[in-house]
């Protein structure tokens, strides 16, 4: 099973090359493609150092920020060119831990698991250091999204997963708009939509400790707005 760890960066020059560190330590057999939205610290120049010496590790320079679906959108097409099989979206922040993606992608390898989540609000699964809002908006996010879309998944909004090539290929993933949250349950969606199975497996995300988040309340806002709008879709004549 070949495998590529697809990190989108901007200003992550204080987390990327532990991130990285930890990542090919716990699984020293994947691939990681750091794809840089144009990033002013630097954090592409040191994932380019780092790739000097470790031919696991690539790194995607675009010219600006462009938002974390694009950036994704880019990383899947440049994984699938090169013929993986698995492709993980991982958050160069160290929120995702690098000792839970053994777990992940050993679901992966089940046939009936077209999609794996790692998921917060299961059994076995938390957060660590996360205000009370950021709770709430995680947990309310995925219940709102779980209601209008008709979704069973606990944890929607997380952006810790394994996609198997096959899923990208059916999923027309290049035509997804969406960014944050959004993308997350946007593709979500279209995994269900088109009769594949999402498993979740549990997993401890832990609050960054170096940089600023990118949550932002116009990401909130576009995934309450989309949402919204597929799931009347889902119910009127004209949205079918």
């Amino acid at each position: 099973m070949t495998v590529l760890v697809v990190v989108p960066t901007y200003d992550e020059a204080e987390n990327i090359e532990r991130v990285l560190e930890n990542v090919l330590n716990a699984q020293p057999q994947v691939d990681v493609l750091v794809v840089d939205d144009g990033s002013p610290d630097g954090t592409a120049d040191l994932v380019d150092a780092m790739a000097q010496s470790d031919t696991r590790i690539h790194v995607m320079r675009r010219a600006a920020k462009q938002g974390l679906g694009a950036a994704y959108r880019a990383g899947f097409a440049w994984g699938l060119e090169r013929g993986y099989e698995r492709l993980v979206e991982m958050d160069a922040d160290g929120s995702h831990r690098a000792e839970d993606l053994g777990a992940l992608l050993e679901a992966s390898q089940h046939e009936t698991a077209d999609l794996v989540l790692g998921s917060r609000w299961i059994p076995g699964g938390g957060v660590v250091n996360w205000p009370w809002y950021r709770r709430w908006i995680s947990r309310g996010g995925t219940w709102y999204a779980q209601v209008m879309l008709g979704l069973k998944v606990r944890d929607l909004t997380g952006g810790y997963r394994v996609f198997k090539r096959a899923t990208l290929e059916r999923l027309r993933y290049e035509e997804v708009v969406s960014q944050g949250y959004c993308f997350q349950i946007d593709m979500a969606r279209r995994t269900a939509a088109a009769g594949m199975t999402i498993v979740e497996v549990p997993i401890t995300f832990v609050e960054r400790t170096h940089g600023r988040s990118k949550m932002s309340g116009a990401i909130v806002r576009e995934a309450l707005w989309r949402v919204t709008v597929w799931g009347f879709q889902r119910f009127l004549p004209f949205g079918r």
